[in-house]
């Protein structure tokens, strides 16, 4: 028992996913705190901030693309298609549905550009620069990683 133990212990201080999950929350919470008057949490920002690169995309291209899966994707998407800031339509193939931001979705992301400013230069000033190049670049290859077998 006192080896399970010592192998819990050790997988609450350096279990990567633990971690990785615990931080996550925490920058997220400021982003949605901060972000909160726009009327868009940050998982909603994103999705309007993705959009906006893409133009019109396909929903199996945009959930990739954010790391979401696909039903995630379409339950983050439904308040914003409700509210007029993302349309979708049918694509030439049926199966395909194509997302498009609006115009009033560009202007909602536009009051909200500002208050997400406010909230990256909070995390950036809390980490310091330099640590938050090594986190960027540290998150870019985890992100590359891909699950064997």
């Amino acid at each position: 028992m006192g080896s399970l133990r010592a192998q819990c212990l050790r997988v609450s201080t350096e279990c990567t996913a633990s971690q990785l999950r615990r931080a996550a929350r925490a920058i997220s919470r400021i982003h949605d705190h901060t972000i909160a008057s726009s009327g868009l949490r940050g998982t909603q920002f994103n999705v309007l901030v993705a959009l906006s690169l893409f133009g019109e995309v396909p929903l199996l291209r945009l959930a990739d693309r954010l790391g979401l899966e696909r039903t995630t994707l379409t339950r983050n998407l439904r308040p914003l298609e409700r509210d007029g800031l993302v349309t979708s339509s049918p694509g030439p193939d049926q199966r395909v549905r194509l997302l498009r931001l609006t115009d009033e979705g560009q202007r909602a992301l536009a009051r909200a550009m500002p208050l997400w400013e406010k909230a990256q230069r909070r995390v950036v000033s809390g980490l310091g620069t330099k640590r938050w190049h090594e986190l960027l670049a540290g998150l870019n290859a985890a992100s590359a990683l891909r699950v064997e077998g």
